[in-house]
């Protein structure tokens, strides 16, 4: 039995949600999004609260009820409060600077990296150091943070490359040199 899929989702004031066959949309002040769920997925808009149910216990039904649960419960709190993600950037030399819809990372390539902010991502450089990710849609802000993460991944030996905030890097020792004598 999914637990997840069995909680009710409370629709904030000035959320309109609807659900036409298989295919959610939900507007808020923040924007407007849509998500494609299972067939066999039905819900229910009743008194401010959403509830998602499955026809019956087949393995399909079980996952996709939990599944629709979350994507939707996603989906309101991304466009009443938005989603954020912080990276900070660690290195002698590295750095970040916004210009225009355009990031620029300096991370010791012997080029400087511009990246396009996507469609519904903004990116801002508060300082040489720090980047942050913001956006409605969950799954983008993530995937787009982890793209630029991706340039300089941290290595554990000296610790340098681009963080998620509060993400600690366990280091490692180096080769001793009285190891081969």
């Amino acid at each position: 039995m999914s637990r997840v899929g069995l909680r009710p989702i409370t629709i904030p004031a000035g959320v309109e949600v609807t659900a036409d066959g298989n295919v959610v949309k939900v507007k808020g002040p923040k924007g407007e999004l849509s998500a494609t769920i299972g067939s066999d997925i039905s819900i229910k808009v009743e008194d401010g609260t959403l509830r998602v149910s499955r026809p019956n216990d087949t393995r399909e039904n079980r996952s996709q009820h939990g599944l629709a649960n979350s994507l939707i419960r996603n989906m309101v709190e991304g466009v009443t409060n938005g989603y954020e993600k912080k990276l900070n950037i660690v290195g002698v030399g590295y750095s970040a600077a916004k210009q225009g819809n355009k990031l620029v990372l300096k991370l010791g390539y012997s080029h400087p990296i511009e990246l396009t902010d996507p469609e519904g991502i903004t990116t801002d450089a508060p300082d040489a150091n720090t980047i942050v990710v913001k956006g409605i849609d969950k799954a983008l802000v993530g995937n787009y943070a982890a793209d630029i993460r991706a340039w300089r991944k941290p290595e554990p030996y000296k610790g340098k490359g681009i963080l998620y905030e509060g993400e600690i890097i366990r280091k490692k020792e180096g080769k001793s040199a009285a190891a081969g004598a």
